[in-house]
C-alpha cells in the first residue's frame, strides 16, 4: 500500500498547531457545505470526513444536524487534536492515518466527503478508490487552477491542478461515477477576508459575473471551485 511521502507528512504535521487561518478555514468550510447542499439535501447518514484538517467542515455539518454520525481521518496529529477539542455532538471517532488505507470496512459509511484534499495527494487514483470502497456516496471539492492559467499553488501545498474535464475524467477512471457537479465561486465574505473589504467585494463581483456569463470558459480564466457528488461504479 502506498504511503504519504515523508516530506508531505512533515509539512502537515504541525499545520494546525496555531490559531492562524482559523477564521479562513471556518468561512471556507461554510462555503463548502453550502456547495454540497446545492447538490444534495437531506441527511448524509453516517459520514466520514477524509483529510478533515482542524474539523471546520465537521463543525458546520454537526451544527446543521446534517449527519447522524460523524467520523474523521487526518494525517496530522495537530489536526486530530483540534477535532477532538471541538466537542461535536455527532462525532464518534477520529483517527490519525499515515498512508492511503482508510481503516474501515467496505461500505461502512453512507457518505464520504473530501474537501480541498485531492490537490495535495500524490497517488490520486489509489486515494479515490479507497473513498469509493468505504462509502456509498462521495463528495469532493477542489480548486480549479488549470486551463490557460495552469499553475500549482505551492503556497498551500498543492501538487495537482484541475480543470472540470480533467477532474471528471480522473474520477471516472478511479471507479467513481459523477452524478452531480457544479462550479462555484468562493463567498464574498471569504474573498473579503483574503483581500480586504472593497478589494474582496470587487474580486468576488468580477469572478461571479464571469462565471455567470461565460460558464464554460470561466475556469480557464480565473480560479473557481468544483464540487462533485459521485457513486462508486458497480
Amino acid at each position: 500500500m502506498a504511503e504519504v511521502a515523508s516530506r508531505l507528512s512533515e509539512l502537515y504535521e504541525e499545520y494546525y498547531d496555531t490559531d492562524k487561518d482559523v477564521l479562513k478555514r471556518a468561512l471556507a468550510a461554510r462555503d463548502s457545505f453550502a456547495h454540497i447542499r446545492v447538490l444534495r439535501s437531506g441527511s448524509f447518514g453516517r459520514l466520514l470526513d477524509v483529510g478533515a484538517g482542524n474539523g471546520a467542515t465537521l463543525a458546520v455539518i454537526d451544527q446543521a444536524g446534517a449527519a447522524s454520525d460523524l467520523y474523521a481521518i487526518e494525517i496530522s496529529s495537530s489536526g486530530v487534536e483540534r477535532i477532538e477539542a471541538l466537542g461535536l455532538r455527532a462525532l464518534r471517532e477520529v483517527k490519525q492515518v499515515d498512508g492511503y488505507r482508510i481503516p474501515y470496512p467496505d461500505k461502512f459509511f453512507d457518505t464520504t466527503i473530501c474537501i480541498h484534499v485531492l490537490e495535495h495527494v500524490e497517488h490520486e487514483r489509489i486515494f479515490l478508490r479507497e473513498l469509493g470502497r468505504v462509502a456509498r456516496s462521495v463528495f469532493l471539492e477542489v480548486p480549479l487552477e488549470g486551463g490557460l492559467r495552469g499553475r500549482v499553488n505551492k503556497t498551500f501545498g498543492h501538487i495537482n491542478y484541475y480543470t472540470p474535464m480533467t477532474l471528471l475524467n480522473l474520477l471516472r477512471t478511479s471507479g467513481l461515477e459523477p452524478v452531480a457537479s457544479r462550479i462555484f465561486t468562493s463567498s464574498r465574505a471569504y474573498e473579503q477576508l483574503l483581500y480586504g473589504r472593497w478589494n474582496g467585494m470587487i474580486r468576488n463581483g468580477i469572478r461571479s459575473s464571469v462565471l455567470r456569463l461565460f460558464r464554460n470558459a470561466a475556469p480557464h480564466l480565473m480560479t473557481y471551485l468544483l464540487t462533485v457528488e459521485c457513486r462508486p461504479s458497480e
